[in-house]
């Protein structure tokens, strides 16, 4: 269970600035879904570098994040990000109540059980909670090429890793499960956003040590995998559009919003 892994989770802030540039965002459709029935309070769990507090923020939404790692959460305070630093489980909401409860990229780290039901403790009726990743989805031959490399250089890496657009759909099933469990949601949704972004290969490089399981390589075989993945790129011609595939695990607490 990822959520037991804390030397992978607590990777992320070896550069949080790197993760903060590097990461892809999220598409205007799925904030937009986010702040339709007007949210404003936001609860943004395991904030990071505040990617999606910001575009909450700029929708005009108050929120208020929670990160456990202390260099992201400073990365995220110079961006204006109200954060109160801890793990969600552990948090005290101290009587403030929320519209909406986010986690972009960061659910996975948070025990689902607890998760849930502290989630439906802080919503209001009618409030929402949404939990969402990126799944990227590289070109052909790309693709295969990388799967390649990494077969070369890093074993296993190319069957599991997010980078190459692995993800377990059981993640999506669980996450909806652990809502309903609580008996305090309607039916959860699950959604899927499509969207687009071009990479040169020192932007794909730049963000492949922001993964944990690249992260948590020995350096010397970070180094090599770079090495490796920036050959193969650039021998295909040195940029690429990657499809985005952002999926949606929300459900929505009963009673009338607000």
């Amino acid at each position: 269970m990822l959520h037991d892994d804390r030397v992978r989770a607590g990777s992320f802030g070896d550069d949080a600035a790197q993760y903060d540039r590097s990461r892809p965002s999220y598409p205007s459709d799925l904030i937009d879904h986010l702040v339709v029935d007007g949210a404003n309070r936001v609860l943004d769990v395991g904030a990071g570098t505040g990617i999606v507090s910001r575009l909450l923020l700029a929708r005009g939404c108050e929120v208020l994040a929670v990160e456990p790692d202390d260099r992201m959460a400073e990365l995220a305070r110079r961006s204006g990000v109200v954060v109160e630093q801890g793990n969600f489980e552990e948090w005290t909401p101290g009587g403030r109540d929320f519209d909406l409860v986010v986690s972009g990229q960061a659910w996975h780290w948070v025990r689902p059980d607890v998760g849930a039901s502290k989630a439906a403790s802080v919503l209001v009726a009618g409030g929402r909670v949404a939990l969402f990743w990126n799944q990227g989805l590289l070109p052909s031959p790309l693709k295969e090429e990388l799967q390649s490399a990494y077969r070369r250089v890093a074993p296993g890496l190319d069957s599991y890793s997010i980078v190459l657009g692995n993800i377990d759909d059981g993640r999506f099933e669980s996450t909806a499960r652990a809502l309903r469990d609580t008996g305090q949601f309607d039916e959860p949704e699950t959604r899927t956003f499509l969207w687009r972004r071009s990479y040169t290969t020192e932007q794909w490089l730049d963000q492949l040590p922001t993964h944990s399981d690249h992260r948590t390589l020995p350096p010397d075989r970070l180094a090599v995998v770079l090495d490796e993945v920036g050959r193969t790129i650039r021998e295909a011609g040195g940029e690429f559009e990657m499809t985005y595939r952002t999926w949606l695990v929300a459900a929505r607490r009963p009673g009338r919003v607000g």
